[in-house]
């Protein structure tokens, strides 16, 4: 499976990415070793997460989420939490 996650940090920012092993991927940015956007803004809460069967559709989800307004990610956040 693939996976499309957003990641709350520390300062309110969201971090949106892919993976098709999600708890090893949030361990990483747990850790300081994911993204360097990531980094040192912890602690990190898996706010949203989608699944995929193919890698390129859940890049391509990927690209869609990234272009969002904040507002529009937090709404689907919201429905997500929901």
């Amino acid at each position: 499976m693939n996976y499309v996650y957003i990641l709350e940090c520390s300062d309110g920012t969201f971090y949106t990415g892919w993976t098709n092993d999600l708890e090893k991927r949030i361990r990483m940015h747990s850790e300081g070793k994911g993204a360097k956007y990531t980094k040192g803004r912890g602690p990190l809460k898996l706010v949203h997460c989608e699944e995929f069967e193919s890698r390129s559709d859940a890049m391509r989800r990927e690209y869609e989420i990234k272009q969002l307004k904040r507002s529009e990610k937090i709404l689907l956040i919201k429905n997500y939490m929901e």
